[in-house]
């Protein structure tokens, strides 16, 4: 029994076969034309077929490095079903160094989309039409937005047990559901029945190679959960079991001021222990920011300069 045959932008991947692709998106102002590249590795022995994307928002670059270097590697050189890898989904958002489209909107809330809409909806239409449609499980590579540093982690749909599933086999190093958002890549797969996972990691426009080294393991631990690779060798990190969050929080500035974080990022902290203060410039006032219970610090704010409210530490507690 051989593998089935992939097609996008109507060209045929047949089992066996390993193509770069292009799906035509638009053009810029000058004329030039933007494609998303799309690279598909069809192995002849039937399995399932992955999609490993990033890039969905321009400016998360962790994610475009992961795809990259399992690339080079040749990571994808898998034995049965296969997979599609697309290093940068939102090109007009990589070469503005931005998170969106040039017209201001989040192609991440732009799913399903619309074939005649606007840029984001119409990148996300030919993205579901062309892709989505022929996978079994996603997995969609992210960072923290802004100055915010994303501790490694797996975000799965609570409701789809195959994505728990998917979860666990990635293994990272924290891991805990999140809500659906409307308009989300991930809702639209979940709407699709096709199980997925977020992956987020590091901060925008910052290389973080722990981030990328722990996105390409999570990778292969699927990859080889589903035996589309034998062995993992060399491997890249070595986990026990990753750490199930049941809550989170967010906290956030008392006032406006300079942020000095006490805690790193990852780490466990004790109720009432410090986390960090914020304090004026002239060394007259500081306020602490203190742990509201016993927990594990998953995302931290670099921003050094702060006002009122803004969100400094996200947190959880383990199982």
């Amino acid at each position: 029994m051989e593998n089935r045959t992939i097609t996008i932008s109507g060209e045929a991947v047949k089992p066996g076969e390993n193509k770069l692709l292009n799906i035509n998106i638009d053009r810029l102002p000058t004329g030039t034309l933007i494609d998303i590249p799309v690279y598909v590795f069809n192995a002849k022995k039937p399995g399932p077929t992955i999609l490993v994307q990033a890039g969905l928002h321009g400016d998360e670059i962790n994610g475009i490095e992961i795809v990259r270097r399992m690339l080079a590697e040749k990571r994808f050189n898998i034995e049965c079903g296969a997979v599609i890898a697309v290093p940068v989904l939102n090109i007009f958002g990589f070469i503005h160094f931005s998170r969106d489209v040039p017209d201001g909107k989040d192609v991440n809330r732009s799913f399903p989309g619309s074939k005649t809409g606007s840029m984001a909806n119409r990148i996300a239409y030919h993205y579901v039409t062309e892709i989505l449609n022929q996978i079994d499980f996603g997995i969609d590579l992210h960072t923290g937005g802004g100055q915010r540093h994303n501790f490694p982690q797996i975000r799965y749909t609570e409701e789809d047990q195959m994505s728990v599933s998917l979860a666990k086999v990635f293994n990272a190093p924290i891991s805990f559901s999140s809500n659906l958002i409307a308009g989300s890549f991930r809702d639209a797969a979940f709407r699709l029945g096709k199980p997925t996972v977020v992956f987020e990691a590091g901060e925008s426009m910052r290389f973080d190679d722990y981030s990328i080294l722990e996105g390409m393991q999570g990778i292969l631990n699927v990859l080889k959960h589903f035996r589309m690779i034998s062995k993992i060798e060399p491997a890249y990190v070595e986990r026990n079991k990753t750490v199930y969050l049941t809550g989170r929080k967010w906290l956030r500035a008392p006032t406006a001021g300079m942020f000095i974080p006490k805690i790193t990022n990852g780490s466990e902290f004790k109720e009432g222990q410090e986390m960090g203060i914020v304090t004026d410039t002239f060394a007259k006032h500081e306020k602490p920011i203190k742990a509201p219970f016993d927990g594990l610090v998953c995302c931290v704010n670099h921003q050094a300069v702060v006002n009122q409210g803004d969100a400094l530490f996200h947190i959880g507690y383990p199982e």
